[in-house]
């Protein structure tokens, strides 16, 4: 219990810290929603060329980092299935971070570095109440 405190000093329930966590979810899906529009407009020229690091192909290689930084950003703004939407996230910059980018300068990486730790520690902090997960919780607690 004292690691949980020292960790979580404040309640993630808290209006403010809640008002908080969705200006962040906010700010940071929007921004993750621009990569991914960016890479949804060129994904002709990208598909062929993008980097495939898992080995299962450029294309499908872009097609997973779309979906993390523009379907799973989207969930991420809304706080809906937070926890599972991040996950794709947090690959996604975690394989940009360290295989992509892993011999360049940290000046290439910081972005993909800021993200990573935004998302980790948001991931562990959770959505707050300002979100769909706390409103399904609502809802199948009241239909118990």
């Amino acid at each position: 219990m004292m690691i949980y405190k020292f960790l979580f000093p404040i309640k993630p329930n808290d209006t403010k810290v809640s008002l908080f966590l969705l200006a962040m979810r906010i700010l940071f899906g929007m921004l993750l929603i621009n990569h991914g529009i960016q890479k949804w407009n060129a994904f002709d020229q990208m598909s062929a060329a993008f980097p495939d690091p898992l080995g299962i192909g450029s294309s499908a290689s872009l097609t997973l980092a779309i979906f993390g930084e523009l379907v799973c950003a989207v969930a991420f703004i809304f706080g809906f299935l937070y926890r599972l939407s991040m996950i794709p996230m947090i690959i996604t910059m975690s394989v940009a971070l360290f295989v992509i980018h892993d011999n360049d300068t940290f000046a290439v990486k910081e972005m993909a570095f800021i993200y990573l730790s935004v998302f980790v520690l948001m991931y562990f902090v959770g959505p707050g109440k300002f979100s769909f997960d706390r409103l399904l919780i609502k809802i199948c607690n009241h239909k118990k």
